[in-house]
């Protein structure tokens, strides 16, 4: 049961600063400034939502394993390195400012700067499912042999069409790798989504998609009067633009979660740990 907490926690105050003076900093000054105002400014982020979680909760990220947090920052830049590959491809987004920099350090600063998506999301997602009931009833979804392969095969097909055809088929690239890594994270034994959906509870990923909305509210509104910035390129759905990002390219974000969650609890596992840390224990624990 949650035992909210008296104080707001000490990192919380620490983060809401960094958020104020960096927030300041990216959107008043001119010239090149996002590049190192980046990443202190979702650090703040970061911080100030688990402290939110542990104020409401008694519980989060960092008090439960702060060693385990700091691994979310470290599997956080390959992981968004990624989709960064698949852009080269996909061209959907590019870098206003970064002709101003050498590739290398366009790659140093990126790679820092990416650090902060997964414990971003994660801790948004805690924060959302501390107002979710403990069963939010959705489709019964089960590890069988048949599902299974049945999500391989179709994350495949997926991301085959993104290539082949990515002026058409370029949203596969928030989709197809869920499809792909969550049969192989069940086959491996490694965390997976099923654990919940198995049972019918779909709270796990109810609290990742609203997670992943706040944050992306927060990725292109601090975007919007940022520089260097990200700008969208889309052969179609490019209309009705909040901030930067049409406005169905929102919807890619809630896909775009479980695969952050496919692919870390993939990368987990393989270096030895099964258990993690996120969004508490399943259902059976």
């Amino acid at each position: 049961m949650f035992k909210p907490m008296k104080r707001f926690p000490a990192h919380g105050w620490l983060g809401l600063s960094l958020v104020a003076i960096f927030w300041t900093l990216n959107w008043s000054l001119s010239g090149l400034r996002t590049q190192w105002a980046f990443f202190p400014l979702w650090l703040g982020y970061c911080l100030t939502i688990d402290a939110l979680v542990f104020w409401r909760t008694g519980t989060s990220l960092l008090a439960r394993n702060w060693k385990k947090y700091i691994g979310m920052f470290i599997a956080s830049a390959p992981v968004w390195w990624l989709f960064e590959l698949a852009n080269w491809r996909l061209q959907n987004w590019h870098y206003a400012g970064a002709e101003e920099f050498s590739t290398l350090l366009f790659w140093f600063w990126a790679t820092i700067n990416f650090t902060t998506v997964i414990p971003a999301v994660f801790g948004s997602a805690e924060l959302m499912r501390s107002f979710l009931p403990k069963m939010v009833k959705g489709p019964i979804i089960r590890p069988t042999k048949a599902t299974s392969i049945g999500f391989f095969l179709t994350g495949w097909a997926m991301l085959a069409l993104m290539v082949a055809w990515p002026r058409t088929f370029f949203p596969f690239v928030w989709v197809s790798l869920y499809f792909i890594l969550e049969p192989i994270n069940i086959w491996l034994g490694h965390r997976s989504l099923v654990e919940w959906t198995k049972e019918g509870n779909w709270q796990p990923v109810v609290a990742l998609w609203l997670g992943v909305l706040l944050t992306a509210f927060f990725w292109e509104m601090w975007n919007y009067l940022a520089y260097p910035k990200w700008v969208y390129h889309v052969p179609w759905g490019n209309w009705f633009h909040i901030f930067e990002m049409p406005l169905l390219g929102y919807g890619g974000y809630l896909p775009f979660a479980l695969e952050l969650f496919a692919m870390y609890h993939l990368l987990v596992g393989l270096f030895g740990s099964k258990e993690t840390d996120y969004l508490m224990k399943s259902p059976e624990e």
